[in-house]
């Protein structure tokens, strides 16, 4: 009897104004992985933005208009026929040599996974940002559970989520939710999940999220997404009121509360001016994701 053949695997990366981070993420990728992928696609704005992939055999470098849900739509419609599972990474996640073959076998032994989220050993976006260097030593040092976990209901965390892509068919990421596209992973696992399937967080396919500052939108651009974008997901239906209550009133506090004394990797000052504008926008009847676009730093542009 032959064993069963695997799901073709694609890889799908969004990147801009980061190439020697995107380019040291992904040679890792490939390097490491177990199972390697059968399709790899970065997708950015320009040529440049990929750095040296596109030397690279067996990446995909697109191009097309900018923006984190945009560039992930661009990577889906580029997908081969017969992809069976579609993993998505930001630039600057560093994975653990398991990852995808973590995600193989929980998507095989479980028909009911649809959306998978690995665990996150460190998160530099919580902080000042985390190297490569130390990224590679943390993932070099981790353990992985010898009975790995399941943990769901979980929203998909945009740094390192997997998908059966018969589960997404025609669906794609909202490209209303502009420049970073705060909550888009969230937005997207919802609507996958109203056709069924259970999203879960699966403890055995892990890796760091260095959270590298430079490249993310600017602070003022970044406090309208934070009010803008969950009330938008609430019309929708991606988000339910105590998540939207929960998670503006955590960001503005924090925000405010930071403001005086901000970290100096975070633009406190800049992300509440951007809550501030949202709210009145919100009282004349005008808010919507698109108008962060239009909130101008007069500052350079700080990181999210």
């Amino acid at each position: 009897m032959t064993a069963p053949t695997r799901p073709r695997i694609a890889v799908i990366i969004a990147t801009l104004g980061r190439p020697e981070i995107v380019s040291a993420t992904l040679h890792h990728l490939l390097d490491q992985q177990t199972v390697k992928p059968d399709q790899v696609i970065v997708s950015c704005v320009s040529p440049s933005d990929a750095g040296d992939l596109g030397t690279r055999e067996g990446v995909d470098i697109v191009t097309g208009p900018k923006g984190l849900p945009t560039q992930r739509n661009t990577g889906l419609d580029r997908l081969h026929s017969g992809t069976g599972i579609v993993i998505f990474f930001d630039d600057d996640f560093v994975a653990a040599p398991h990852w995808i073959e973590a995600a193989c076998e929980l998507f095989a032994a479980r028909a009911d996974v649809t959306t998978l989220t690995g665990h996150v050993i460190a998160d530099g976006i919580l902080g000042p940002g985390i190297s490569f260097d130390e990224a590679l030593r943390l993932v070099a040092l981790d353990r992985a559970p010898e009975t790995p976990t399941l943990h769901e209901p979980f929203s998909p965390y945009g740094c390192n989520m997997a998908f059966r892509f018969a589960a997404i068919g025609s669906h794609r990421f909202d490209e209303r939710l502009i420049l970073y596209g705060w909550l888009e992973d969230r937005d997207f696992g919802a609507r996958i999940g109203q056709s069924g399937g259970r999203p879960v967080r699966y403890s055995a396919a892990r890796g760091v999220h260095m959270g590298v500052k430079r490249g993310r939108v600017a602070g003022h651009q970044f406090g309208y997404s934070q009010i803008a974008n969950p009330l938008y997901l609430l019309r929708k239906g991606s988000m339910t009121p105590v998540q939207v209550i929960d998670h503006i009133g955590r960001n503005v506090m924090s925000n405010l509360a930071k403001s005086l004394f901000p970290e100096p990797f975070i633009d406190r000052r800049g992300r509440l001016l951007g809550n501030l504008r949202a709210v009145g926008d919100l009282l004349r009847g005008r808010l919507a994701p698109e108008r962060a676009a239009g909130q101008n730093d007069r500052k350079s542009a700080q990181r999210r």
